[in-house]
């Protein structure tokens, strides 16, 4: 290997460890600015901090049930679960936010990390690390229904053991003001976030989704939440309240990235049921509702537009010669010079079997004599084999007919005259002999 090509290719594995080592360096001045900091946020910050995570949390969850039952993926399911979870436990420690500004108040007396913040932030890095496990192994859920009550055991059993942890302590973990790591137990969390951290970044390679980009960034967030808290010296203090936003845009990122592949997946399935799966083109659904539009706007305007039906000559006998995929890949053919003869105001569309549809708004007989003949001229020109004809049906409104099926009738009438007479270039006066 040249020396160019082998700098090129150390110096593209090593920009990414030198970012991470410099967002680190640049994160742990941040966390000690704040540790120093004279900060107090108002008690009630964090308590509507709380509100919003559980409400984001239980958003998500509604997102990735939907994601699931769309694309079966199991982490979405599992994560659903869990998030349903945190945002319990997380808005009712909300409500108890009054106890936190009670032992603020009281001087003197030992400060404890909320058991309600332990449980919720371990549980939820656990149920990353296990989506990733159970993903890695059966990525795709073959039963859905059995899949959300395997899903739901999966999720109780962790955060029964995660609780039953937590709450087997004689006491809450204990704030240390003054020490190195005044809340020593948010490395715990910490630890398990950096593990899924790592798992995503690594499924990053072969993902496509927002989702999957969303999780790794959640993940991260999370390890910059818990390493911050481990500086916070008291409630309220600079390092609690800046780890409480690290926490709530982790969940908005994940929610971000679920809505936007929800999105992306309605938008495909909408697609999909107005257009043919093999060609791409307008299905007949759609065709006739194109139509429909533009008689509603002809009449407005008082403007013609034009119909053309296509029809493949010798499908059949190109099937039985060659094969069935010969003949799809012929259909292909066809559409894709409806395509490139198409303006972005047509609507090219399958009509069915080997008949295709073109809608011409605002072309009269003459614009759509010349698309026909540019059509029939470019297939003969296809130097690709077999050879294909079409033959050509075109009605214009309002001459041929004021309604959908009269249009279709006219068109139709047109195109079996030119394949009666045997013509395989596309002329004017087609139109008028099968009217």
């Amino acid at each position: 290997m040249p020396s160019e090509v082998k700098s090129g290719v150390y110096k593209r594995h090593l920009r990414w460890p030198l970012f991470w080592v410099l967002l680190a360096a640049c994160f742990l001045v941040l966390v000690w600015k704040l540790r120093h900091s004279g900060f107090t946020a108002d008690p009630l910050l964090d308590s509507y901090l709380e509100i919003a995570g559980g409400l984001i949390a239980f958003t998500f969850a509604a997102n990735a049930l939907v994601r699931f039952r769309g694309t079966h993926d199991r982490i979405s399911l599992i994560l659903a679960f869990g998030f349903v979870l945190c945002g319990l436990i997380e808005t009712g420690s909300s409500l108890t936010a009054y106890r936190a500004l009670h032992v603020v108040s009281v001087p003197g007396m030992p400060l404890h990390v909320p058991l309600a913040w332990m449980v919720s932030r371990t549980l939820l890095a656990l149920l990353l690390v296990a989506a990733l496990v159970v993903e890695r192994h059966i990525p795709v859920a073959r039963e859905p229904a059995r899949e959300i009550a395997a899903a739901t055991i999966i999720v109780g059993v962790i955060a029964y053991l995660t609780s039953a942890a937590y709450f087997a302590i004689p006491a809450e973990p204990v704030i240390h003001p003054g020490t190195l790591l005044p809340r020593q137990w948010d490395l715990l969390p910490a630890a398990i976030y950096l593990v899924a951290a790592i798992g995503f970044w690594r499924r990053l390679k072969n993902a496509e989704t927002a989702l999957d980009h969303a999780l790794f960034f959640a993940a991260v967030l999370n390890v910059a939440c818990h390493v911050m808290v481990t500086q916070s010296q008291h409630s309220f203090d600079a390092a609690f309240t800046v780890a409480h936003f690290l926490k709530v845009l982790s969940y908005a990122a994940v929610l971000g990235g679920a809505l936007f592949d929800n999105g992306r997946l309605f938008d495909q399935v909408s697609h999909l049921a107005s257009s043919d799966p093999l060609t791409g083109l307008a299905n007949y659904r759609r065709l006739l509702d194109v139509i429909e539009n533009e008689l509603q706007r002809s009449r407005r305007s008082q403007r013609p537009f034009a119909l053309l039906l296509l029809d493949l000559d010798g499908l059949k006998q190109i099937n039985d010669r060659f094969g069935h995929l010969t003949g799809s890949r012929a259909l292909k053919r066809l559409a894709n010079v409806l395509r490139i003869h198409c303006r972005s105001t047509d609507t090219a569309a399958r009509y069915g079997g080997d008949e295709f549809a073109l809608v011409l708004p605002e072309a009269g007989e003459e614009a759509a004599g010349g698309v026909a003949t540019r059509i029939c001229e470019r297939l003969a020109q296809d130097t690709q084999g077999p050879p294909l004809s079409v033959s050509v049906g075109v009605a214009i409104y309002p001459r041929d007919g004021a309604t959908i099926e009269k249009l279709l009738g006219a068109a139709d009438r047109a195109l079996y005259g030119m394949k009666a007479r045997g013509d395989k270039k596309f002329q004017l006066t087609n139109i008028a002999a099968c009217l």
